[in-house]
């Protein structure tokens, strides 16, 4: 899944909401739901999300939407691999955007 968002150092949620195609209340929920989620807030509680938030993001709507863990599922896979589970799910990102890269060249040619 290829995320759009400007190179920035945080995130409305409701710029992260547009971006995964999804409506606030859904990250609001994950926010609430995951404890590996942890974006800033500031004097009115607004949430505010790093970069590293959004990767994390990413993991859970991959495990989530894609691939159709439940939420509990979702939770006890990122428990249990740690830090790994995000580290591979960065690669596994940048090794599709290669693959969609090379497949765009392969076919101007």
């Amino acid at each position: 899944m290829h995320i759009d968002l400007p190179k920035k150092l945080y995130y409305s949620i409701g710029e992260i909401a547009k971006a995964f195609n999804v409506k606030t209340s859904l990250i609001r929920f994950w926010d609430n739901e995951f404890d590996v989620l942890k974006p800033k807030k500031n004097a009115k509680g607004n949430r505010r999300f790093t970069n590293e938030d959004v990767k994390t993001l990413k993991l859970i709507y991959s495990l989530v939407k894609e691939q159709g863990y439940t939420l509990d599922g979702a939770k006890s896979y990122i428990k249990s691999k740690k830090g790994k589970s995000l580290k591979n799910f960065e690669i596994i990102t940048k090794l599709e955007s290669i693959k969609d890269k090379l497949m765009k060249i392969k076919s101007e040619i």
